[in-house]
């Protein structure tokens, strides 16, 4: 299912449960529902999610940038040979595709959360350390799963229990509905692995015709939940 399915759905059902069940929809919950609607898929560099977070604009000012570096390491850094290895590295991931070279900035901050970022936050070894892993991953992999969305709860539940369950509510259901509706294509999820088993309703193809009507279904139903939800605050 495309990234903006994704954020309608996942964001418009757990904010309208959330009111439906008279719990408070701030911006704290908004903010938390938008990003663990996308969550997921953060193991797939071209999408929704990573992409706007390492923009293109960005990666093209890192290519401009990695040159210059790569001739910098070599002439001024005194380490030889090992100035020439790194000024080659250096150079060569400059050439990157911009999935590849997204890969390489995730890595990066996720290095320099768990580095520096633990003087700031606790929270920050553990999230430095899984955008490492999620570098490593294949697209719905690990990051598709219950424990995916056990850990993402988990980390919301014990960092915003004292300001309510709103916050942990709405970005942990807005994580799983990422799943539920990824279960509704061809590919489907497999939630418990090593285990085989995979939840598919075949219902569609993401990038295809009929995959975007029933993509577009979805959407409407989502528009319809929350119409309902919502519009008692505005009668």
């Amino acid at each position: 299912m495309m990234g903006r399915s994704h954020l309608i759905i996942g964001t418009g059902v757990s904010l309208s449960v959330l009111q439906l069940l008279g719990m408070q929809v701030a911006a704290p919950a908004v903010t938390v529902a938008l990003i663990g609607s996308l969550l997921p898929d953060i193991d797939e560099p071209n999408s929704l999610l990573v992409s706007k977070a390492l923009p293109s604009s960005l990666i093209r000012l890192l290519q401009t940038i990695l040159l210059p570096a790569a001739v910098f390491v070599y002439f001024y850094v005194p380490a030889k040979p090992w100035n020439l290895l790194l000024a080659v590295f250096i150079g060569l991931v400059s050439f990157l595709p911009s999935r590849s070279l997204r890969k390489v900035l995730m890595f990066a901050i996720g290095l320099g959360l768990v580095f520096y970022g633990h003087a700031f936050a606790p929270w920050n070894l553990i999230a430095g350390s899984l955008l490492m892993l999620c570098t490593t991953l294949t697209h719905r992999g690990l990051t598709h799963t219950l424990y995916g969305t056990a850990v993402w709860t988990g980390l919301l539940y014990s960092t915003t229990q004292q300001q309510g369950p709103e916050i942990w509510v709405a970005g942990g259901s807005a994580y799983a509905l990422h799943l539920l509706a990824d279960s509704l294509t061809n590919r489907g999820i497999r939630p418990l692995p090593p285990l085989k088993l995979r939840i598919r309703a075949n219902l569609m193809s993401t990038g295809t015709k009929h995959g975007a009507v029933v993509e577009n279904v979805c959407v409407i139903l989502t528009l319809i939940l929350a119409w309902f939800a919502f519009s008692p605050l505005f009668l």
